[in-house]
């Protein structure tokens, strides 16, 4: 065998997965569970697990601004502070410099990334949420967008295999608009929250004021615990990446049960671009990488890929992915490749003082807080000016001891230690919907290894500036019913797409090759060994956040695909 047969050799794998985040690492797991050699593609640095958080457990005072963030740091983080994501500087290391990784705007975008093993699972907010049946007819029923191909029915058994997996804590609450799913025990809403809740639910019938469902460990499963992942500790310092492995994390969960396995192999910092066609058959072989360090140029190969590096990461490997069969893109005859963004639109918010309590406290610091399921356009519930609908986050807490301007020394110490007043903080997530014409394209200037720099043009539509104003309207509503005093609210509408860290459309499945670009198995039209199941794939947004639903398309994905690849199908 030359030396050329032999690198190809040791590049092969049964498969390959594209980005190591939250579905990323949710297809290590299962291909590699399933007996398959796989290899894992990381654009960024390696992150280990406990050892790789630098800062987990340092003391405020161990950084030099407090925990603020420079003003050089919010230059190099421009992107990220603007969205008020990267917005500290303990939590830094998990995010890209913007300065260094550039991307174009024609409409405004905040694009955050996460480069590093584990990507922005080390970030995300760990709420978990399953999608309704609605949901998955909304666009059918509305004539937004296209229908999806699956039903909550097809998905239901992926979320309970997911959640047992990854550690959900949460109540059960019996409600159609929010399924319950396989929780672990809930966290507690504090005694203001409580009195909120009843409040709340008392003067709006119908309405529910939850515990949030959270991805964090409150009694730890045997199969947890053998990975190392312990209870919560109510540190809330997630970002900085937990020892604990309380909170779900790549590194946490999915790689370490893939590592255990004896199957998986990561390479860092390798760039994939674009899929590897066969010239005679035109079939998809592997992945073509870009050393970031070296800029050395690697080809890696297998049975089947995965592509998860993320919504916009992932378009952009197909859309340069380019063949006599695929000649506008990997999958893209619809021309929908890049299209449909969608983002959870927040950033409208309303807060108010709450009297009284002032000999009650709580534990710790609760990385989790209340949620107001969807109420507007379900059920009985219609509105005229916008379709779909929202949920409320947010929570109630004491806020810092305030010095009086005559207190000096000592006394200020005293009085700075002392916990002030209580205030209750919500804000609302809305539903995007799709729309074709926002979207990314392949700019013509290129970055330092010579590839495309993306190109953004997006924006919120009427839909979501409507709902807003009813977000708006609806929070201060309850709660000032709810006693409050000197309620305040704010719509800040200037806040652009991207500001939820929840990307999500641009490779759609659908039920038609014109009109989407995966079908009902997260498979690529026209490449069925190549499968898309991170944000990419979604074809509407719901108003709850993803990643439960991107975990459970992955595992739901690549149980297909491991059968189809026994069948000798792909």
């Amino acid at each position: 065998m030359n030396i050329q047969g032999k690198v190809k050799e040791q590049n092969t794998f049964d498969a390959i997965v594209v980005g190591s985040g939250m579905s990323g690492g949710m297809a290590a797991k299962e291909l590699t569970q399933k007996g398959l050699k796989t290899l894992v593609i990381e654009r960024g640095r390696h992150v280990e697990h406990i050892t790789g958080y630098d800062n987990a457990l340092k003391n405020p005072w161990d950084f030099p601004h407090r925990g603020r963030l420079s003003n050089q740091d919010k230059k190099d983080y421009w992107a990220g502070s603007r969205a008020g994501f990267a917005n500290a500087e303990d939590i830094l290391p998990h995010f890209v410099k913007d300065s260094e990784y550039h991307y174009e705007e024609k409409r405004s975008f905040d694009w955050v990334r996460g480069y590093q093993t584990g990507g922005r699972s080390l970030t995300w907010g760990k709420q978990s949420y399953r999608w309704n049946e609605k949901d998955f007819l909304a666009n059918l029923e509305d004539g937004h967008g296209v229908d999806w191909p699956i039903r909550y029915a097809d998905l239901a058994p992926w979320y309970s295999y997911v959640e047992k997996f990854v550690g959900v804590s949460g109540s059960l609450e019996g409600l159609d608009v929010l399924p319950d799913g396989e929780f672990q025990k809930p966290m507690e809403l504090n005694c203001v929250e409580k009195d909120l809740k009843t409040a709340i639910e008392k003067n709006f019938p119908g309405r529910k004021m939850i515990i949030g469902r959270a991805a964090h460990l409150t009694s730890p499963t045997q199969e947890q615990t053998d990975l190392g992942r312990s209870a919560c500790q109510f540190r809330n310092m997630c970002k900085r990446g937990c020892p604990y492995g309380a909170y779900y994390s790549s590194q946490s969960g999915a790689l370490a049960a893939a590592a255990q396995t004896g199957n998986m192999t990561i390479v860092n910092h390798k760039i994939a671009y674009s899929v590897i066609f066969e010239k005679e058959t035109d079939k998809v072989i592997g992945v073509k990488t870009i050393d970031e360090q070296t800029g050395e140029e690697h080809e890696y190969y297998s049975k089947m890929i995965f592509l998860n590096a993320s919504a916009m990461n992932t378009a952009w490997l197909m859309m340069q992915s380019k063949s006599s069969k695929h000649e506008n893109g990997l999958g893209n005859d619809s021309d929908q490749l890049g299209r449909n963004i969608m983002d959870h639109h927040l950033n409208v918010w309303a807060s108010g003082e709450v009297e009284g309590y002032e000999d009650d406290y709580y534990f710790g610091r609760r990385p989790n807080g209340i949620y107001i399921p969807r109420f507007a356009n379900y059920g009985d519930d219609k509105r005229t000016d916008f379709v779909r609908g929202f949920g409320y986050q947010g929570s109630a807490s004491r806020a810092k001891g305030q010095p009086s301007e005559a207190s000096f020394g000592a006394q200020m110490k005293e009085d700075a230690s002392k916990p002030g007043p209580w205030r209750f903080r919500m804000r609302g997530f809305g539903e995007t919907l799709p729309d074709p014409n926002n979207r990314i394209t392949l700019s013509k200037k290129t970055d330092k290894w010579g590839l495309p720099y993306i190109e953004f043009d997006a924006a919120w539509g009427e839909n979501e500036i409507n709902m807003r104003k009813t977000i708006l309207q609806e929070a201060k509503d309850m709660l000032e019913a709810a006693g409050l005093k000197n309620v305040k609210g704010e719509d800040e509408y200037w806040k652009s797409p991207g500001v939820g860290i929840h990307e999500m459309g641009t490779a759609r499945m659908g039920r038609d090759p014109k009109t989407s670009v995966l079908n009902g198995w997260n498979q690529v039209w026209g490449a069925k060994n190549v499968f898309v199941t991170d944000g990419a794939a979604m074809t509407s947004s719901s108003c709850v956040n993803p990643s439960l639903t991107y975990m459970a398309l992955t595992a739901r994905a690549a149980n297909y695909a491991v059968e189809e690849l026994k069948k000798g199908n792909i």
